[in-house]
């Protein structure tokens, strides 16, 4: 289904379990701050509302979506997460710099996931416009920082499984 037709906050149609115990990083991009801030307490409520405690969840702020591959990589490096959330926002301008860094992001952070054998989420929103960030950042179509939350909890249950 597409976005235009979906909130991406609705998940009662899945059961996410619980999360208490878990330890979560966030990493997120400064750039497009008034976009990746909305995206950030999306994440952040998200995860609270599934149990997870404020000291399991460290924040990293890194200065555009190209870091979030590094502070990804370092989180995991330094420290014993059961996922990583990784949230950004590449806006389409007019030269393909947008491209570079969208196939970039995507394929770093899943080497990142491959490497450390573990849960990287990909929040990053990849839009034509600032409006279309800001519904999918906290307005019409719900949060997709929400989204990143539930997907990092319902992987990190998955990996601590198996």
């Amino acid at each position: 289904m597409s976005s235009s037709m979906k909130n991406l906050s609705d998940f009662s149609h899945i059961e996410v379990g619980n999360a208490k115990g878990l330890k979560f990083a966030v990493v997120v991009s400064q750039w497009n701050a008034q976009v990746t801030g909305a995206l950030l307490d999306g994440a952040l409520q998200g995860l609270q509302q599934h149990d997870v405690a404020e000291e399991d969840i460290d924040v990293v702020q890194v200065p555009g979506s190209y870091e979030l591959i590094s502070g990804a990589d370092i989180a995991l490096r330094n420290k014993s997460f059961n996922a990583i959330i990784c949230l950004g926002c590449v806006i389409q301008g007019e030269t393909r710099h947008f491209d570079f860094i969208c196939d970039a992001v995507g394929n770093g952070l899943a080497n990142v996931a491959i490497k450390h054998n573990k849960p990287v989420i990909f929040g990053v929103l990849t839009t034509d416009n600032l409006e279309q960030a800001l519904d999918r950042a906290g307005g019409k179509h719900g949060n997709k920082g929400e989204e990143a939350a539930i997907t990092a909890i319902q992987m990190a249950l998955i990996s601590k499984r198996y």
